[in-house]
């Protein structure tokens, strides 16, 4: 008589060897798959690595001042030319980058995150809660953005960190409303019932089902904010109120050569056109990150 062992198997362990996607990878890799996010992200990529490290990069000191050079257009000894004082524009626009980039994302991504919060529990509650919270922005928005970040600015007075402040708060009814007006139109959809039947909590409702499905249109609007504010940091610093000279910022270098661009355009061509190109590297990746998160996009 021949004899068969049969072995079991582990049911356990052939469930552990099937691993789960990195989500945060996944995320990655969908964001880079189209030619355009990529082109976004090698051009960020670039922006910070320069900002980063300006004190290698940069031809001079920015805060240096040759007044036998005022004014001096593209060469090869100032490739961008100089400012009114005699400052090498290239070097200003490297070290600037730190507080420019610093100062737009940071100050949308405070906004965004505030206001999606604000909206995502306006939309989700309704009733009593939600006309609350919109009556509230109703007045926060009865001020023009710019006269609010004005005011604001001038309570907390000028500085990096305070420009941040007024900036982010005046972005935050923007935000709120998106994103009030994309859970309303997901709020009936079986998905939610599904959650709602086994027991699911109102935050992780909002939070893991609802929010990862209404949030990108939120992210391209981020994104677009981010040539907005560093312009309107540039009219605070024009006032008095936001980035403080002699500091290089390039929303504040945009508004000195204001007054120099018809006899010195270059003061003014250099700036807008680094925040041209920061701001299309941004917003590149802001579509390739709304592709990447809204379910309905992916293939």
């Amino acid at each position: 008589m021949v004899t068969v062992s049969m072995k079991k198997k582990n049911p356990g362990k052939t469930m552990n060897t099937i691993k789960r996607p990195n989500r945060f990878w996944d995320t990655f890799r969908r964001i880079f798959k189209t030619p355009s996010a990529k082109l976004g992200g090698i051009l960020l990529a670039i922006i910070v690595m320069v900002s980063i490290f300006a004190p290698l990069i940069a031809p001079y000191d920015p805060f240096a001042m040759d007044y036998s050079a005022m004014h001096a257009p593209s060469s090869l000894k100032h490739l961008c030319g100089t400012d009114d004082l005699g400052r090498d524009i290239l070097s200003r626009l490297i070290y600037g980058g730190r507080y420019s980039l610093t100062l737009g994302i940071l100050a949308d991504l405070i906004g965004q995150i505030v206001g999606i919060a604000i909206g995502s529990i306006a939309g989700y509650f309704g009733g009593r809660t939600d006309n609350i919270i919109m009556r509230i922005l109703d007045i926060w928005q009865a001020l023009p953005s710019m006269l609010l970040t004005i005011i604001l600015s001038a309570v907390l007075g000028a500085g990096f960190f305070n420009t941040i402040i007024a900036l982010s708060i005046g972005g935050i009814p923007r935000g709120a409303r998106m994103t009030r007006g994309q859970i309303l139109a997901e709020r009936g959809k079986e998905y939610l019932e599904a959650a709602q039947s086994i027991n699911c909590s109102s935050t992780t409702i909002m939070f893991t089902h609802l929010l990862p499905n209404v949030i990108s249109p939120s992210i391209v609007s981020a994104t677009m904010q981010v040539g907005g504010t560093i312009t309107m940091a540039a009219g605070l610093s024009y006032l008095g109120l936001g980035i403080q000279p002699p500091t290089p910022e390039w929303g504040a270098m945009l508004s000195e050569g204001t007054q120099l661009m018809r006899s010195y355009p270059h003061v003014i061509f250099w700036p807008g056109l680094t925040i041209g190109i920061c701001v299309l590297a941004i917003n590149l990746i802001g579509d390739g990150l709304r592709d990447a998160l809204d379910p309905k996009l992916r293939n």
